[in-house]
Order: C-alpha cells, then sequence, then structure tokens
C-alpha cells in the first residue's frame, strides 16, 4: 500500500468523490490494527469519525469500540483532529 499517496491530497482527494467513505474507513483500519504503521486509537477514531460522517456505518459502530479503550482527553484530540482536517480538506 502506497501511503504517501492516499495521504497526499493532491493525489487522491480524500473529501471528493463516492469512495471516500470507503477510503477513509480503511485509514481508520489502518490505525486501529497497526497494519503497516503503529497502532494510534486517537488517529483510528479520526478517520473512523471522518467515514462516519461520509455515511459509512462499519466506521460508526468501529468509532464507539475504539472510544471505550480511550480516554476523554484522547477522545476530544481525536474530534479536534477531523475537526481540523475537514476545514483543511
Amino acid at each position: 500500500m502506497a501511503r504517501f499517496e492516499i495521504l497526499d491530497s493532491d493525489k487522491a482527494p480524500l473529501g471528493q468523490g463516492p469512495a471516500a467513505g470507503d477510503v477513509l474507513f480503511a485509514l481508520g483500519m489502518m490505525y486501529s490494527v497497526g497494519r503497516d504503521v503503529p497502532i494510534d486509537l486517537v488517529a483510528a477514531h479520526k478517520w473512523f469519525n471522518l467515514a462516519a460522517v461520509k455515511g459509512n456505518a462499519d466506521a460508526i459502530r468501529l468509532r464507539r469500540e475504539i472510544a471505550d479503550q480511550m480516554s476523554n482527553a484522547e477522545i476530544a484530540a481525536a474530534q479536534r483532529a477531523a475537526r481540523d482536517w475537514l476545514t483543511a480538506h
């Protein structure tokens, strides 16, 4: 998986197109299980949150599951990161 291409907004505009929710969900999965990156629940929550906004029902469920493993401060950090991403994209 070429992570640099997925995360480069010029090459893969994540906020556009019908597959955007699936791409955001895949990023959440990547960070939640540590696929090719260290496990990072804050990042996973952020990507699941963004996928949920795009209508991905699995993202809603998994966001809830990982939130149970996070502190309130971590959840707040993930929500801020999601808002920042939406503002930038």
